[in-house]
């Protein structure tokens, strides 16, 4: 009896055969060689292109430096590079509008990463793994009537 259950446990967990990898899709790259995404965060939109380079970064027309004064904003902005293992690799061409240059070095992380994950399909597990793939949904509350702000209220005076 106990002969039977034995193979009857074995015939259900028997193993199933292993799927084969998905294929890498193709990369997407245009007749000048670069890559093209969109990334956005907060009200920022930003236009990204990447190629293959020194690892120049032009955003609106100026170097980086110049555009983003802050070291964390440049920092915020090179991270797909770093966790991929590609900085200094590529260059990168951005049109940012909107939203303030916190937001602004935000969306053209997103748009470097999809953009990198475009040119590199290898690369799209390690990018969604540190989360720069996604979307960040956070934005402002909008301002309630009766209110001061979104959740402020006005001074309350007793006399």
């Amino acid at each position: 009896m106990v002969a039977d259950i034995e193979t009857q446990v074995t015939e259900q967990v028997a193993p199933r055969p292993m799927a084969e990898p998905a294929e890498l899709p193709e990369p997407r790259i245009d007749a000048q060689g670069r890559s093209y995404a969109t990334g956005k965060r907060k009200d920022a939109i930003a236009r990204v292109w990447i190629k293959p380079g020194s690892g120049t970064v032009t955003v609106n027309g100026r170097e980086v430096a110049k555009y983003f004064p802050r070291a964390t904003w440049r920092l915020i902005m090179s991270q797909p590079f770093q966790v991929a293992g590609r900085a200094d690799q590529y260059d990168v061409v951005a049109t940012v509008t909107g939203g303030g240059l916190s937001g602004q070095a935000g969306a053209i992380r997103h748009g470097i990463s999809k953009a990198l994950s475009l040119f590199e399909p290898a690369l799209r597990p390690t990018l969604k793994k540190a989360g720069f793939l996604t979307r960040d949904p956070r934005v402002v509350e909008r301002k309630k009537y009766g209110r001061r702000k979104a959740r402020r209220s006005f001074q309350f005076s007793k006399r």
